[in-house]
């Protein structure tokens, strides 16, 4: 989702006219649908089954279309289904188990690491055509404490962690949890002013809150960039994030020239 809506974005933006108000910019326009921060939840629809057709013969109508609930989801998954919310939850737990956990930091400086995601693992190559082959989670935190990023294989059916691994200079994806506390950063920053002003600008109230903008982004990856500011250059041994904003069911505000290090909490202005 986030590389869609960063396409999008781009798409729109590069031919709008964009007035500068401050040190943010300001575009008029309004994405079709709706949009939200938050791509981690699963959504689930009813199935519809097509009415029966008619037959001329009997001068009978089509039945009217009925619509089957979706079944609902158990506690535990079957082979290469998708974890269940129950399963989500166990294995969160049992990777954040190790008594090392409480020493490490989350992205607001919270005990235990920040979680990122949790995914089902591949099955062992010797279990690929077991059907009773145990069921295994991927569980990946970053621990900003030391700037590591944590990824432990838990057995929901034993419930052991089976492998852990720790690696530096790696960014997966950012959270929604990590992209909230980037605005926040921002909202706080003398450089968040802009931001700010356009905000009162377009909707007379005070912007004091990331509630009060839709917002998503990404990982700012260094390597892509044609120039990287002295203040970013830890990007990569540390998370940093940019960010793309929009007033709920309103205007763009474009924060893409703001990146913050959520490692050191600074926010820094590039282009």
């Amino acid at each position: 989702m986030y590389e869609i809506v960063r396409r999008h974005l781009g798409k729109v933006v590069a031919g709008a006219a964009m007035a500068v108000t401050g040190t943010a910019v300001m575009v008029g326009i309004t994405l079709p649908g709706t949009a939200g921060a938050d791509d981690t939840s699963r959504s689930r629809t009813a199935a519809s089954v097509p009415p029966r057709s008619a037959d001329p013969s009997d001068g009978t109508a089509p039945e009217p279309a009925t619509v089957v609930a979706a079944p609902a989801e158990g506690a535990k998954g079957v082979g290469t289904d998708p974890l269940t919310d129950d399963e989500l939850k166990r294995a969160e737990a049992l990777a954040l188990a190790p008594p090392a956990a409480s020493a490490q930091r989350d992205v607001d400086g919270g005990r235990g690491p920040q979680h990122l995601a949790t995914e089902l693992a591949d099955p062992l190559p010797e279990e690929i055509d077991e059907p009773g082959a145990p069921r295994r989670a991927e569980v990946r935190f970053y621990d900003y404490g030391r700037d590591e990023l944590i990824t432990r294989t838990v057995n929901l059916g034993t419930g052991k962690v089976e492998h852990s691994g720790v690696q530096r200079g790696v960014q997966p994806s950012a959270h929604p949890e990590e992209l909230r506390e980037a605005l926040k950063l921002i909202l706080a920053s003398p450089l968040g002013k802009g931001v700010r002003e356009d905000y009162q600008d377009a909707t007379g109230k005070a912007l004091t809150s990331p509630d009060q903008l839709w917002f998503n982004g990404d990982v700012y990856r260094t390597y892509r960039e044609a120039k990287v500011p002295a203040q970013l250059a830890a990007c990569g041994e540390h998370r940093c994030v940019r960010l793309v904003t929009k007033i709920l069911n309103g205007s763009w505000i474009d924060t893409r020239n703001l990146i913050v290090d959520l490692s050191a909490r600074t926010v820094t202005r590039v282009g």
